[in-house]
């Protein structure tokens, strides 16, 4: 699971596509962390060798990465999907009308209306947080991968807001702000979802405002405000919302105030040889020829 096994931290999915609906129009000027990170995991590319001709883009909002990996792999069909219908309307608006490779899916990360081993690569950039269950998400990212496939993407770890949440436990115990996996959690779901070589880094990043209620606005107007099933479902109170500001002004340096956001990279392959036997069997049965086969494919990557 993404988050503990308190309830109340499970994601309500139908309030993640209705709160990027609303972000949509207006997603691209206001995203700017999530472009710089959609641009920094693009770089893994450096070091990993690979020249995909399909590829899967989880949670491409209005797409960004999916553009950016264009500019990389031009050959290559691109399937961009999304929760929210209107990001992705936003999305094709800015995509080639005529004799484009650009393909649109709405649809849930953990239940894709898409064949089995249909793409090289399959690119997500912040939307893993947006997921209760990542065993689910990991499944269909293997199960869509084709053998030797690569999965690239990048998530927020628990150390994203670090200081807003600290703020509004002074105030209630009300779930204010979204929790968020760890790197090493993200690992274990990947190899136990049968993905294979794992390897994950991470990046802590801090913006700066003028005030607490800059950071709120910033946070409803790119859609990542609170989604929890246990967040408060009334309008919170003046004074509580004094609280949580002056709590805050408490973490200001130099006159601006920091906001920490955690940003796991990762990738991980779905296997070439997948393993037979009984569950719990860790033995593999191949040929000397197939093993030949895979040692000369991953030369090439």
């Amino acid at each position: 699971m993404l988050n503990s096994d308190n309830n109340l931290y499970n994601i309500d999915r139908r309030n993640v596509a209705h709160a990027f609906d609303d972000a949509a129009k207006d997603y691209d000027s206001v995203s700017l962390l999530q472009q710089t990170v959609a641009d920094r995991l693009i770089e893994s590319f450096d070091l990993i060798k690979i020249n995909p001709v399909s590829i899967l883009d989880i949670g491409s909002g209005t797409g960004y990465g999916s553009r950016k990996l264009k500019q990389r792999f031009k050959k290559a069909q691109y399937y961009q999907s999304d929760i929210s219908g209107e990001m992705l309307k936003a999305a094709r608006k800015k995509s080639p009308k005529y004799f484009s490779k650009n393909h649109f899916l709405c649809a849930d990360a953990s239940q894709m209306p898409i064949q089995d081993q249909q793409f090289d690569l399959v690119f997500s950039s912040l939307m893993l947080q947006w997921c209760s269950d990542l065993d689910l998400v990991f499944a269909e990212v293997k199960r869509t991968l084709k053998p030797g496939g690569v999965f690239l993407f990048a998530s927020f770890g628990p150390d994203t807001l670090k200081e807003l949440r600290e703020c509004w436990q002074q105030v209630d115990d009300d779930i204010h702000v979204n929790a968020f996996v760890d790197m090493h959690d993200i690992g274990d779901s990947l190899i136990r979802n049968g993905m294979d070589a794992p390897v994950l880094s991470v990046e802590h990043i801090v913006l700066t405002y003028d005030g607490c209620k800059q950071l709120m606005r910033e946070l409803k107007n790119i859609g990542a405000h609170n989604v929890n099933k246990g967040r408060r479902k009334t309008l919170t109170g003046k004074q509580r919302l004094d609280k949580v500001i002056s709590h805050y002004d408490t973490f200001r340096t130099n006159d601006k105030l920091p906001a920490t956001y955690e940003v796991v990279y990762g990738h991980a392959w779905r296997p070439n040889l997948e393993r037979n036997g009984s569950e719990g069997d860790n033995s593999q049965s191949i040929s000397l020829e197939q093993l030949k086969q895979d040692l000369r494919a991953r030369k090439h990557k």
